[in-house]
């Protein structure tokens, strides 16, 4: 059972939500935890034995769960989209529900995977002018909504600057294809917690407008659309930007939103019916 996540007052609520619609995550204020379990992003950022220790363990559940004795690079892709997907979460939810950008550098957070939970030290946040928190110690304000989502693309890029580079050599994948992860990590992650919040179409619709396409290091946008189900439903899918190369572990099981995958094999998989 994860613990009740509690974060600075400006954040409390948002992470207090995430909680409740996926508690696979909590996440607690305060500084990185070190131990059995724990990563830091500032050891992954730096490339080596603790980077080391968190791929051994992708390597071994790849050989548990798929028998399979996967790539190195496919290893440290499965473990960056691991680290990337729920760390997105800690910037995005606060920003979804309550128009707050924590600022979150790589110094600043640690992960355990197996329970579920997450650290994050945010000294500083912004949020728009009129917000009860702007009175809160580490607050700063902005004039509006586009001004905000400069915000966390910002607050991303500037974490993920340090984290990529530790991954990088591991991946053998130049900037375009590592931002590109980013992005996609980013998009979906929202995206899937939007849909457990009852929110979905404002998930993709602000995705939309803090994804449009054009703002590096972000490669691609959130580049959601609308396919067609056998019965006549609508079927939201978007196209990521990377793969994540499972397709290399088990070949029939490609994710619905992969480059490889055709439209018709998406409604088939996706359909009600």
């Amino acid at each position: 059972m994860t613990s009740a996540p509690t974060a600075p007052p400006s954040l409390s609520d948002s992470y207090a939500r995430l909680a409740e619609v996926f508690p696979g995550l909590s996440v607690t204020a305060g500084p990185p935890c070190t131990g059995e379990g724990w990563v830091t992003a500032a050891g992954l950022a730096e490339g080596g034995g603790e980077l080391d220790a968190f791929l051994a363990w992708d390597a071994e559940q790849i050989r548990r769960d798929h028998g399979a004795q996967a790539r190195a690079d496919v290893v440290a892709s499965f473990g960056l989209h691991r680290y990337a997907w729920p760390f997105c979460l800690l910037v995005t939810v606060p920003w979804f529900l309550h128009r707050r950008v924590p600022r979150l550098p790589a110094e600043s957070v640690s992960f355990h995977r197996t329970m579920g939970r997450m650290t994050a030290d945010a000294a500083e946040f912004t949020c728009l002018a009129g917000d009860p928190a702007a009175c809160l110690p580490g607050a700063r304000t902005v004039p509006g909504e586009e001004a905000l989502r400069a915000e966390v693309r910002a607050s991303i890029a500037a974490h993920f600057t340090p984290v990529l580079a530790g991954f990088r050599l591991r991946m053998r994948r130049g900037p375009r294809a590592l931002w590109g992860m980013v992005t996609d990590e980013l998009a979906e992650s929202l995206w899937y917690v939007g849909q457990l919040l009852g929110e979905e179409e404002r998930a993709r619709r602000e995705l939309a407008l803090l994804l449009p396409g054009v703002t590096p290091p972000y490669v691609g946008g959130a580049a959601f659309r609308m396919l067609t189900g056998r019965l006549g439903e609508p079927i939201p899918t978007r196209d990521r930007v990377s793969c994540c190369l499972f397709y290399t572990v088990r070949p029939k099981d490609t994710c619905t939103t992969c480059p490889r995958m055709c439209d018709t094999d998406r409604v088939r998989r996706l359909s009600v019916s």
